[in-house]
């Protein structure tokens, strides 16, 4: 195999597989497809040889498979039975391991049951919390890979070998600094309970600050939320796409991420902070490793307790904010993190053949 141009001593033939709920293209889509095309793109450029195995609508540099045209959030008939709709894509990439140096799985648990039947090394993203029937089946197959996006994820895992954590990462250059002109707080993310949009509108009341909440309506959304909506101190904008997000979080004050339940990660997080941006979140899940305390924003150690940090918030030195996001989350960085752990894998097999 000849030389790469990035850190790499070997050029690897690598295998990504993203779930197929969606699309994955560069700059848009959900979280787990965006960490996808930023690690896809880049090995890619680096001259890996990268197999993306996605929907067929997808776009990307590296070699496209695809079992699905498009994703069961976009098709009724897979979303009828989208795990099924999950376990058939896997498959088909996994009956392809052997072609592959390394086989890294993002499509949630689907593929583990899988792993005992490939040579390949496999390793293995899962972007949520895990339940306890997941944490024990991740726990019996040791010889697969782990790779946790936190500290919070992995307490799941002491003791347990081949975990490796490694933060995720954005396209921190992609992100517009803001002055925070626009003057609001923001709420940005699916509108569901656990994420705290209620929450985040008594956050904003209490804090005599006007409010805008932008993201897809979904469960308690008419019920919960809708009545607070007022269009003068709480907005409500909708889905956004990223230009409209990008311009949201670098012109808000603040955003609010009220957390109810806690999370492994939290990209939106990283992302305000990039555009200059200060959060107030709880001290809960993954949060309290992505917010530096005077730095990155504050942590309550309740939602209840968040308005009152506002200020606080709005006197951060907001190029600070963002020059500390862009040092410590930028996607080259986790970028060079999977392409130092494949190596490693990648050269354990070849140390191993006789």
């Amino acid at each position: 195999m000849g030389p790469v141009t990035g850190s790499a001593e070997r050029r690897l033939r690598i295998a990504q597989v993203a779930p197929v709920g969606t699309a994955v293209r560069p700059g848009v889509g959900e979280s787990v497809e965006q960490l996808v095309s930023l690690l896809s793109e880049e090995l890619v450029r680096r001259g890996h040889e990268v197999t993306m195995f996605a929907t067929g609508d997808s776009i990307t540099s590296a070699e496209l498979r695809s079992v699905y045209d498009r994703g069961y959030l976009h098709d009724e008939a897979l979303w009828w039975d989208w795990q099924f709709s999950e376990s058939m894509h896997v498959s088909a990439a996994y009956a392809e391991a052997d072609a592959f140096d390394v086989i890294h799985c993002h499509s949630y648990p689907h593929a583990l049951p899988l792993t005992p039947f490939v040579r390949t090394p496999n390793v293995q993203s899962y972007h949520v919390e895990m339940s306890p029937v997941v944490v024990s089946a991740f726990r019996r197959f040791e010889d697969v890979h782990l790779v946790v996006p936190s500290r919070f994820q992995a307490r799941h895992f002491d003791g347990r070998p081949n975990v490796t954590l490694i933060p995720h990462g954005i396209d921190t250059s992609a992100l517009p600094y803001g002055d925070g002109s626009g003057g609001y707080l923001l709420f940005l993310g699916r509108m569901i309970r656990d994420k705290g949009p209620a929450r985040a509108v008594a956050i904003a009341r209490a804090a005599g600050m006007p409010l805008v909440l932008a993201g897809p309506a979904e469960e308690h959304f008419d019920d919960e939320v809708a009545p607070l909506i007022d269009g003068e101190q709480v907005t409500y904008v909708g889905r956004v796409d990223p230009p409209e997000r990008d311009g949201l979080l670098a012109d808000a004050a603040a955003l609010v991420y009220p957390l109810l339940h806690p999370e492994p990660f939290g990209l939106v997080v990283i992302e305000a902070m990039a555009c200059g941006t200060p959060v107030v979140a709880p001290r809960i899940g993954a949060v309290p490793e992505l917010v530096q305390p005077g730095v990155g924003g504050y942590l309550g150690d309740s939602p209840d307790r968040l308005a009152e940090l506002i200020p606080r918030a709005l006197e951060l030195d907001r190029e600070q904010v963002r020059a500390s996001a862009v040092d410590r989350f930028d996607f080259r960085r986790m970028v060079d993190d999977h392409e130092n752990l494949y190596i490693r894998l990648a050269a354990n097999v070849a140390t191993a053949r006789p």
